[in-house]
């Protein structure tokens, strides 16, 4: 990983404050290193809905198209979309500009390999490492790609979703549903879906302007007005998309945050139904969706977080569904990208195929309470020698610790997660900021909390940087 200003650039791609760390001329160069690396063929590049999209785009057309490779714009596109765009269309591959959840002052690069999934770590890897070295091929004049736009980006994504679910079913219980586009890049397949389904709609957000009403990420903190929104419409439920669509977080009838970790627990519930089959899940991700694979007798893997480390799991597996706790939902029928629009409908088929209504259904699943802190390296106490940085100590450090709960299991592959038969906690150190990570998993949260400040105590003392 390498920075300058608020600039993250590590084998996941981009990201910074635009002005502060990242800027046209990085993103000119950092897109230019990935079509360097790209076999021949068309590249595909999308954005979300930020206001600075349009600066970015421009850069990262140039950048490709200077290494003589094609450039085939989508505009504004969810990021599921341009996986599957770049697969569909036989591209070399493809870039999302878009910061994720971060605050609109921010932007960044994702990358695609032809394969539609999100680049492996030897592949980010690689690149990182050009981006260092300046190491670009540049076209000759008669050698330059041109650019032309895609007609229809997201109709081939609308079909495929539409096909995972019974569409007369819900079409018959003319759901209300709301939706909270965030001004990002899901609105437009958003509310095509939820027409082609039958919904009466209230949207929010549709727009792919970047004028956020909150805070992007979608949280229990910045979905407060659209919780409230959800039963003064009288809709059967609320969905929230992250601006680039590929996070959803749920709000029921009643207006109470279901949030992104239920998300994966409601759609597994959908589809093991419809077929048993593997399931991967990431360390940090809730047991609830295990525990609903391990009734149906359906094997469950866990692997480090990231979602490409979902991906290879899931197609070494077989698996049938896959997915992380921050609402992203990975169905292999559509693609390996997290797809808040498959979550939707199968959360939606779900409702129509049990005409129960969503809070009943959520009281149904195995309840537990999550419990989330970061631990700053800085602020530990009494002898440092007794709390080590991880990335000084590494396994040594998560041993010491697992020591301590000799009842538990443990795995290394992640920093530590410790798994009891009712609770769990994950400890793991940023790869972006000096803080040690610690979420856990209990009965209640009084359990949870207690579990997180044990663990998180035993790296770096007994002040929490902040828990969300």
């Amino acid at each position: 990983m390498s920075g300058s200003g608020t600039r993250i650039a590590s084998i996941s791609g981009l990201r910074g404050v635009v002005g502060d760390g990242i800027d046209p001329a990085v993103a000119v160069e950092f897109a230019a290193a990935y079509a360097t690396e790209c076999e021949p063929g068309p590249i595909v590049v999308s954005h979300d809905g930020r206001v600075s999209s349009a600066v970015f785009t421009a850069a990262v057309q140039a950048g490709v198209a200077a290494t003589g490779h094609d450039v085939l714009q989508a505009g504004a596109t969810a990021t599921p979309t341009v996986g599957l765009l770049v697969r569909d269309l036989g591209c070399a591959g493809g870039i999302q500009i878009s910061a994720s959840h971060n605050p609109p002052e921010y932007n960044g690069l994702k990358f695609f390999q032809r394969a539609g999934m999100v680049l492996s770590q030897s592949q980010g890897r690689a690149l990182l490492e050009r981006w260092q070295r300046h190491d670009i091929r540049w076209a000759s004049w008669y050698g330059l790609g041109t650019t032309r736009m895609i007609d229809e980006p997201d109709a081939s994504h609308l079909a495929r979703v539409l096909e995972l679910v019974d569409c007369a079913a819900i079409q018959r219980r003319k759901l209300k549903v709301a939706l909270d586009a965030c001004h990002g890049a899901g609105g437009r397949l958003g509310a095509a879906l939820l027409r082609a389904l039958g919904c009466q709609t209230v949207i929010l957000g549709s727009q792919p302007d970047g004028r956020y009403d909150h805070p992007p990420e979608p949280t229990l903190a910045n979905l407060g007005e659209f919780a409230r929104v959800v039963p003064a419409v009288n809709a059967a439920v609320g969905f929230a998309q992250d601006p680039d669509a590929d996070r959803l977080a749920i709000i029921d009838e009643t207006g109470q945050y279901i949030g992104e970790e239920l998300t994966l627990a409601l759609a597994a519930v959908r589809r093991l139904e419809q077929q048993r089959g593997p399931v991967v899940l990431n360390l940090s991700t809730s047991r609830v969706t295990e525990d609903i694979a391990a009734r149906l007798g359906c094997p469950v893997f866990r692997v480090p977080v990231g979602e490409i480390n979902v991906v290879e799991r899931m197609i070494a597996e077989n698996a049938v569904l896959g997915g992380e706790g921050n609402g992203g939902v990975i169905d292999p029928r559509v693609g390996y990208v997290r797809d808040s629009f498959v979550a939707m409908a199968l959360v939606l088929d779900l409702l129509a195929a049990t005409d129960r209504p969503l809070s009943r259904l959520v009281a149904r699943l195995p309840q537990y309470r999550m419990v989330k802190h970061k631990f700053p390296l800085a602020e530990s106490a009494g002898d440092s020698q007794s709390q080590p940085h991880p990335d000084e100590n590494g396994r040594q450090l998560w041993q010491r610790i697992a020591g301590r709960y000799p009842e538990a299991r443990a795995d290394y592959s992640d920093g530590l997660r410790l798994d009891r038969d009712d609770r769990w906690a994950h400890v793991r150190a940023s790869n972006t900021e000096p803080i040690i990570r610690v979420i856990s998993e209990a009965p209640s949260a009084e359990l949870a909390e207690e579990l997180a400040r044990e663990v998180g105590n035993c790296v770096v003392g007994p002040k929490p940087k902040n828990s969300p």
